[in-house]
C-alpha cells in the first residue's frame, strides 16, 4: 500500500471538484454567448474527442507511466480552466473542450489504477468512494462560497476554479509511480488481442453501455438541464446556488456504496440505483413545481454518486492484464461513443422541450436497466467477490 499516492490523489481530487462557476454553468456559458444547444454540441464534440484520444492515451500511459501522465493532464487541466476564465464564444469554448478532450482521455483510467494499486486488492472500492466523496466535498465548499461571496460576479468564479486546479498540479509532482519499469514493454499487437477479448465479450459491452446512459443522463441534467428547470420554475439565482450546495451535499453519500452491495450486493444494488435515476427523469419531465424539481435532482444525483464506486470497482475487476490504463481506456471508448450519441440527443430534444429532454433522459435510465438484467445475471464472479468482501 502507498499511503501517500492515496492521500495526494484524494487532496487531488478535492480541489478539482472546486469548480467555482459550477451552480451557473449553463448561465455563464449563456451570458459568454453560447446557446444550449451549442453547449450540447460542444459536450459531443469533447466526447468523441475523448474517443479518438482514449487508446493513444492508455498506450502511451502504459509505456510512460502513470505519474508522467498524472502530472501532464493536471497541468494542462489547469490551464484549461485559464482559457474558461478568459473565454468569450462558441469558439473559445471550443479551445476549451478541445484541451478538456486531451485531459480527460489522459487521465481516464490512470487516476483510478493508480488509487486501486496503491491501495491494495479488497479495498478500492471504498477508496473510490472517499476519492468520489471529497471531489464532492470540494465541489460543496466552491458552490457555498459562491452563493455567499461570489453571487453574480461568474468571471471571479472561473478564476478562482483555476486558482485551485494550479495546486491540483502541484500536488500531482509528489505522486509515486506505481506501474514498474518491467510493466511498460506494451505493444500495438498486444492492444489489437486486448481489443478484440472485449468487443467479443457482450456482457461486458451490455454492461459497458448502461454505465454510458446512466453517466450521460446524470451528466446532462446535473450539470446543463437543472438550471434551464430552476429558472422556469421562478427560481432566482441565488436559490439556485443554494440548491446547488444541497445536490452536492447529497453527493457525498456515495460512501453508501459499500454498504448498500453488503446488503444487497452488486446485483440488486445497481439495479435499485438505475430504478431510481429513471424516475427522478420522469418526475422531472412532468412537474413544474420548484420543490419536486429539486427533489428529481437529489435523487438522481444520490442514485448516480452511490453507483458510480460500484461500477469502478466492476470495470476494475474485468482487468486481464498488467496494462491496466490501455485496458480501461478500451472500455471508456465504449462508453464515450454510446454517449456522444446520447448527448447529442439531450441536447436536440431539450432546444425543443425541457420536459422531452428529460424524457430521454428517463427513456436512457430505463434501456440501462434492462441492460444490466441482461449482463449482471451472468456474473456470478462478481457477485462471490462481492459477497466475500
Amino acid at each position: 500500500m502507498i499511503k501517500r499516492n492515496i492521500y495526494l490523489l484524494y487532496a487531488i481530487g478535492l480541489l478539482q471538484g472546486m469548480v467555482f462557476y459550477a451552480p451557473v454553468a449553463t448561465l455563464y456559458r449563456e451570458a459568454q454567448g453560447v446557446s444550449i444547444f451549442e453547449i450540447a454540441l460542444l459536450e459531443s464534440v469533447s466526447l468523441v474527442l475523448c474517443l479518438v484520444l482514449e487508446i493513444p492515451w492508455g498506450i502511451a500511459a502504459d509505456r510512460i507511466g502513470y505519474k508522467k501522465t498524472m502530472v501532464f493532464c493536471c497541468g494542462l487541466y489547469f490551464v484549461s480552466k485559464l482559457v474558461f476564465w478568459a473565454a468569450e464564444g462558441f469558439w473559445w469554448f471550443m479551445l476549451e473542450r478541445i484541451m478538456l478532450s486531451i485531459v480527460m482521455a489522459g487521465l481516464s483510467g490512470v487516476d483510478v489504477s493508480m488509487l486501486y494499486l496503491s491501495c491494495g486488492e479488497g479495498r478500492s472500492r471504498r477508496a473510490f468512494a472517499v476519492y468520489n466523496s471529497l471531489a464532492t466535498v470540494g465541489m460543496l465548499s466552491a458552490t457555498l462560497l459562491f452563493s455567499v461571496c461570489i453571487g453574480e460576479n461568474y468571471k471571479l468564479a472561473a478564476a478562482m476554479t483555476a486558482l485551485s486546479y494550479g495546486m491540483a498540479f502541484v500536488l500531482s509532482l509528489f505522486l509515486r509511480e506505481v506501474k514498474s519499469e518491467a510493466q511498460r514493454s506494451f505493444r500495438f499487437r498486444e492492444f489489437k488481442r486486448l481489443l478484440a477479448d472485449v468487443l467479443k465479450n457482450r456482457r461486458l459491452i451490455m454492461f459497458l453501455a448502461s454505465v454510458a446512459l446512466f453517466s450521460e443522463t446524470y451528466h446532462t441534467v446535473t450539470v446543463f438541464l437543472n438550471q434551464p428547470k430552476y429558472e422556469s420554475c421562478g427560481m432566482s439565482a441565488s436559490a439556485i446556488g443554494l440548491v446547488y450546495a444541497l445536490v452536492t451535499l447529497s453527493g457525498t453519500l456515495a460512501v453508501m456504496s459499500e454498504p448498500l452491495v453488503k446488503r444487497l450486493g452488486e446485483k440488486r444494488g445497481v439495479l435499485l440505483l438505475a430504478a431510481a435515476a429513471a424516475a427522478a427523469c420522469i418526475l422531472l419531465a412532468f412537474t413544474g413545481s420548484a420543490g419536486l424539481s429539486v427533489l428529481g435532482v437529489l435523487v438522481l444525483n444520490v442514485a448516480m454518486c452511490v453507483f458510480e464506486p460500484i461500477q469502478l470497482e466492476m470495470q476494475n475487476r474485468e482487468v486481464r492484464t498488467a496494462n491496466r490504463a490501455t485496458e480501461l481506456s478500451i472500455f471508456a471508448i465504449i462508453i464515450d461513443s454510446i454517449g456522444a450519441g446520447a448527448s447529442l440527443a439531450f441536447g436536440a430534444l431539450a432546444e425543443r422541450s425541457l420536459a422531452l429532454g428529460f424524457g430521454f433522459g428517463a427513456a436512457a435510465c430505463i434501456a440501462g436497466c434492462a441492460l444490466l438484467i441482461a449482463a449482471l445475471p451472468k456474473n456470478t464472479n462478481i457477485e462471490e467477490k462481492s459477497n466475500a468482501s
